[in-house]
Order: structure tokens, then sequence, then C-alpha cells
């Protein structure tokens, strides 16, 4: 590809079974391993003229390009969880050749190997609470298109106000003793900055947005303890996800490149 930049997607142990078919990274083809030390980095050759740090910076602006990248680089990362415990890397983490990558195993070596020993064996469930604030109250009456009057206009405004509140009322108070709950099932526990709807494309607002590491042989207990706390009311809604590799717990020992790697984003 005329270029010795390797894109690192993840660190995982050395493992001999087969990724999945039809796995590719950025340039096309399955990831590789580069091993060093008892770990390997899975990376994939990229062009300078796209993944060099001028040209990084102008391409992390465009948000078709970034989907993209990020679509691939998490599709890879899931494909290497399927069949071992890897530490998925910050997305655009770029290294000079395979030097490089080495450098960044070794700069790296004691936080990689402790969050391969934490994480191995456990899986990511992503919980999220929402308060559909335009939600009609339950048994509430249909109104006339266009209100009498004045008096009547902001009687509507004041029912609709209040509506809005104790929906995001009832979801902040669920949210609160959902989240008390989980954190008590799960190893540990993330909350995340909620999502702005407009970029998300969910309906309602965010009032949780967490992420819990559990062991893979208890998912079926906390998927079941979610959906009991799942509301039967008007205007709230509560969204699981998963099981996903750990990247809400990566990140605190491992998750962005090393001094060592040639640069990161």
């Amino acid at each position: 590809m005329g270029s010795d930049l390797l894109y690192v997607y993840a660190i995982v142990r050395p493992f001999a079974e087969p990724l999945p078919a039809g796995v590719c990274g950025l340039d096309g083809t399955p990831p590789r391993l580069v091993e060093h030390r008892g770990l390997c980095a899975a990376v994939s050759p990229v062009r300078a003229e796209d993944f060099d740090a001028t040209p990084l910076r102008d391409h992390l602006e465009d948000l078709d390009w970034l989907a993209a990248t990020a679509t691939t680089h998490q599709e890879v990362i899931g494909a290497l969880f399927s069949v071992t415990c890897a530490v998925p890397l910050r997305l655009a983490t770029v290294c000079r050749g395979e030097d490089g990558v080495r450098r960044l195993l070794d700069s790296g070596r004691a936080d990689f190997v402790s969050a391969l020993e934490r994480l191995d064996g456990r899986v990511e469930w992503g919980v999220k609470v929402y308060a559909d604030t335009g939600t009609a109250p339950a048994g509430a009456q249909p109104t006339r298109a266009r209100p009498a009057d004045g008096r009547e206009y902001l009687r509507r405004r004041l029912v609709q106000r209040r509506s809005r509140e104790e929906v995001w009322r009832r979801a902040d108070a669920l949210s609160r003793t959902l989240h008390t709950e989980l954190s008590g099932r799960a190893e540990a526990g993330r909350l995340h900055r909620p999502q702005n709807a407009r970029l998300s494309g969910e309906p309602g607002e965010n009032v949780l947005n967490a992420a819990y590491l559990v062991p893979r042989e208890q998912s079926e207990e906390f998927v079941a303890a979610v959906r009991d706390r799942v509301p039967d009311t008007d205007g709230v809604r509560v969204e699981l996800t998963g099981p996903w590799a750990p990247y809400s717990f990566a990140g605190e020992v491992a998750g962005e490149a090393g001094p060592d790697a040639e640069w990161e984003t």
C-alpha cells in the first residue's frame, strides 16, 4: 500500500482459533497479529494519505469517514472478542511499522496484561433509560386543534409542562434505582454522558447511559434483572444492548496508545 503505517485495533494474547469468515480490516483484508513477548496487537496496514498525522486530523472532522472507520474498528474488535479476550484500543491508534507496534506493546505491557486478566471472561452490557416527554399521559383526553381562548391556551401549556416534568421525574427515579441495583450485580459500572437525540436518532431524552462489566456466565441473570425493571408506564423506556467487548472498562488501563506510538488521536 506504499506505507509502513499500521492501524492497531486491540491487544490480545496469542491464539490459534481463526476469526469468523469475512472479517476484514481497513485495508479490505483480514487483520493480522504482531506478536511480542507473549502479547499480540491486531493490525492492518493503512495508507499514509489517510492516516498520517495531518490527513488523519482532517479525516476526523469528516463524519462519514469517521463513521465508516469506527464501524470497521468495532467489527474487527467484535470478531476478536468472539474467539479470545481482547483489550480494545482507541479509534485511530496508528504506529509506524512493526517496530512501532512492539514499542506500544512494551510501553503499555503492564496495563495490557492487567486488563486482559481483569476482562477475561467478562462482557459489557449497555443500559439506557429514555424519557419521552412528548408522550401524553395515560387517560388524557384529546384536545381540540386550537384553544378556544388565551386562558385555555395557558392551561394546556401548564398541563403539558407538568406532564413533561412528571415523565422526566419517573425516568430519573428509575435511572437511579436501576443503576444502583445493576452496579451491585456487576463487577463494575460506568456512567457515560447522556446521548444527544439529534446525533443518536433515538426518540426521547436520554436520562441514563450506563455500561456494566458482567461475568459471561452471569449474563442471563443480569439481563433478567434489567427486564424485571422495564416500566409499565407511558413515556419511560429502557433499552438493553450487548453483550459487547468491554470497551468501557478497557480505557482506564489500556484504551489509549502509549507514548511509543508514533501518534494517537
